[in-house]
């Protein structure tokens, strides 16, 4: 019995290690494919990780295609403005997928290391039997590897792409063209705009147009503001050559081009560049025959041209046939600006005024602070003056219009298109104006309009003792530094006349009188002896004035406009003067007059007021210094006048040059001079009138002796010989 037990015990033992031994078993089985199945979940989850990253970055980045299609579907290709928002955002775009951009390579450095790792041996051969033959080849490919979710170390082999090649293209002629004139003209010419003609002078045409005869030079006008007639842009605008109007832009979408492709229009002008261009096949045009309408544009003047300017006597002629002296044409009255046109005409006839603003180079360079209003100014007046001196324009009138409206910019609107204006007033603020925006300060040489228009005088002031006190008061003030003499010595740029009060009543048959005063008259104010008294609102005071330097150029006003409680005065009064070798030598003090060898002064410009204060109007006389003729110029009638007929007028305001041809002792020795020789002629006429005067000295028979009072005359007796002894003469018996 105990040897069966005992083998039923064993059979029992080792059916259980067999048992436990299968659990182990399976326990280990059921380990490893837990450990195999995360394992594969982990790597799983990873690609799916990546592929969802990818898919994000796929959806934002057709967001942003989206967005920017969108976009360019809504962008109005007219405004420049959205276009430049569109730019902003693009850039904004670029620049953040530029900043992911190292992220996408992280992830995708990543995924090729996985990949890696779990790749097969078979595949890793295979990989690395394609990289070696990519490399023998010579050429560049990358290996794409796909990850599928829910398959279990399933994956597709890379594709090979295969790289752009780039094709090069041959250079054309018109390129090569290109290069050899950018050689030729050196890279600092081309960034310089064609202000010269210099360029256009040395290249070639690079295009034939077949357009240059639809271009009409009797529509084209330069003179209004550079701004595109749809937009209103200053900026990159265009001349048409067949029409005359102004257009932004040259490329696709651009008010030019639509009007190129509606008006059949194809010649265009760079107004800031002088480039031509044809539309809508966008090329330039260079060719000699369109400099005439550069010059129009932007017309230069060189140094000869300027020194013989004043000598020229030949008249030039407009497109249309008309002709006209060069500085001698009608400036437009837009509405009410004839008080402006005066002056500028005015002040354009002097020469070295007129000099300085003919050459852009003397005050291109003057710097300004950023946002100065005063910069516009100066650059508007000189090309005023330049379209008023050419000698090629197409027509024989300027219009102003740029130059007002940097007037009434500078001015805050204080002189304006619409509205009349003081000339005297105007006068004085363009030329300060113009004197700080050239940087001018209390010096007579820091700007041209100093040089040439200021001249210096002393005041002698002293105030006015009151009525009230007695004589021993009034000693006693005059003796105080209060009420005593004070010298002052100022400059001045204009001198102001003073005229007479009109009469009240009419003249003996019921007509008005018409004063006339002479201009030595005026004069006497300032010879240093004559007192007037100003009144201030506060005390008086009796000033006298003498002058102490002359200027080149003088200007004199005439205080016509009085303001009273109610309205504006005008006094009628006309000046008598002689245009010519007016002496202002008595004017000067003692101490100036040796120091002044020129001293008389002739005239250039008469600005006239004409009608009432209010609705009046201007008009000027000048001299064309060339013929010497005088013209007058109301707006843009110009028409020639006799000298004699300048003194007739209400002048305003006058300009006089100082006469440097002979000084004044020599203008007195041949006054005098003359005077004598015709003193002479007279004394002889009539003793030959009255039988006085001996025959020999009119080469008839007769001499004189010693005796001169016994000297016999012709066809009188000795008895009839009157005595004109010495004696005789002195005591008055005899007086021619």
């Amino acid at each position: 019995m105990p040897s069966k037990r005992h083998a039923n015990d064993e059979e029992i033992e080792n059916e259980r290690e067999k048992k436990k031994s299968r659990k182990n078993d399976e326990s280990e089985n059921g380990h490893d494919l837990k450990k195999k199945g995360s394992k594969s979940k982990e790597k799983s989850s990873k690609s799916s990780k990546s592929n969802k990253d990818k898919e994000k970055y796929d959806k934002e980045d057709r967001k942003k295609s989206r967005k920017s299609e969108e976009r360019e579907k809504s962008r109005e290709p007219d405004n420049e403005k959205y276009g430049k928002e569109d730019r902003k955002k693009s850039r904004r775009s670029e620049e953040r997928e530029r900043s992911r951009e190292p992220e996408k390579e992280k992830h995708d450095r990543r995924d090729r290391e996985r990949s890696k790792k779990s790749e097969s041996p078979e595949r890793k051969r295979n990989r690395k039997d394609r990289e070696e033959e990519v490399h023998s080849h010579g050429e560049r490919l990358e290996v794409k590897q796909e990850h599928y979710d829910g398959k279990f170390g399933e994956q597709e082999e890379g594709e090979l792409n295969e790289p752009e090649v780039e094709i090069k293209r041959e250079p054309t002629k018109r390129d090569l063209e290109i290069e050899r004139l950018k050689q030729e003209i050196g890279e600092d010419d081309q960034k310089e705009p064609v202000w010269c003609l210099r360029k256009a002078q040395e290249e070639k045409a690079s295009r034939q147009c077949p357009y240059l005869d639809t271009i009409d030079r009797g529509v084209l006008d330069f003179d209004f503001e550079k701004l595109c007639s749809v937009s209103l842009s200053h900026i990159n605008v265009y001349a048409c050559m067949v029409c005359g109007k102004y257009f932004q832009g040259r490329g696709t979408n651009t008010h030019a081009y639509t009007h190129a492709l509606d008006t059949d229009h194809h010649v265009y002008l760079n107004l800031a560049t002088l480039k031509f261009y044809s539309l809508p096949d966008n090329y330039e045009i260079i060719d000699p025959s369109l400099d005439d309408i550069k010059y129009v544009l932007k017309p230069t003047y060189t140094v000869e041209h300027v020194k013989q300017i004043d000598k020229n006597t030949k008249m030039s002629r407009a497109f249309g046939g008309t002709t006209y002296y060069p500085g001698i044409v009608g400036l437009n009255n837009i509405k009410a600006n004839d008080y402006a046109n005066v002056v500028f005409h005015a002040l354009s006839k002097v020469p070295p005024l007129r000099n300085y603003f003919l050459r852009e180079e003397n005050y291109i360079n003057i710097k300004r602070p950023p946002g100065d209003k005063l910069s516009l100014l100066p650059q508007r007046f000189g090309e005023l003056v330049r379209k008023l001196w050419n000698p090629k324009s197409f027509k024989a009138h300027v219009s102003p219009h740029e130059m007002l409206q940097a007037v009434v910019l500078c001015s805050e609107k204080k002189f304006q298109i619409i509205q009349q204006g003081d000339a005297n007033e105007f006068m004085s603020f363009l030329m300060n104006t113009l004197h700080l925006a050239l940087n001018g300060t209390q010096k007579t040489s820091s700007s041209i309009i100093y040089k040439t228009f200021r001249g210096r005088i002393r005041q002698y002031t002293r105030k006015v003792l009151p009525v009230d006190a007695t004589d021993e008061a009034r000693r006693t003030l005059l003796e105080t530094e209060e009420f005593g003499e004070k010298v002052e010595e100022r400059p001045f740029l204009f001198l102001a006349m003073d005229l007479p009060p009109a009469p009240i009543y009419r003249d003996e048959r019921l007509q008005n009188i018409i004063p006339q005063v002479p201009l030595n008259q005026l004069m006497m104010k300032f010879n240093g002896e004559t007192e007037k008294e100003y009144k201030t609102y506060k005390d008086n005071f009796i000033k006298r004035f003498v002058l102490t330097h002359l200027p080149e150029y003088l200007i004199i006003t005439y205080n016509r406009f009085q303001k009273n409680q109610w309205f504006v005065e005008k006094n009628p009064t006309i000046v008598n003067f002689p245009i010519s070798n007016v002496d202002f030598y008595d004017y000067l003090s003692e101490d100036a007059k040796s120091v002044h060898k020129f001293t008389t002064y002739d005239l250039v410009s008469n600005i006239i007021h004409d009608g009432l204060p209010d609705d009046g109007t201007y008009r000027i006389q000048l001299i064309h210094n060339g013929t010497g003729k005088w013209f007058e110029l109301e707006d843009l009638h110009v028409k020639e006048i006799l000298p004699q007929m300048i003194t007739l007028a209400e002048s305003y305001i006058q300009i006089w040059r100082l006469n440097r041809k002979k000084t004044r002792e020599e203008r007195l020795d041949k006054e005098m001079l003359s005077k004598s020789v015709l003193i002479l002629l007279l004394v002889s006429c009539y003793l030959i009138d009255s039988q006085l005067l001996p025959v020999n000295l009119l080469g008839m028979p007769g001499t004189l002796g010693e005796n001169p009072e016994k000297q016999i005359y012709p066809n009188q007796k000795e008895s009839n010989i009157p005595n004109i002894s010495k004696e005789s003469n002195e005591k008055g018996d005899f007086a021619p």
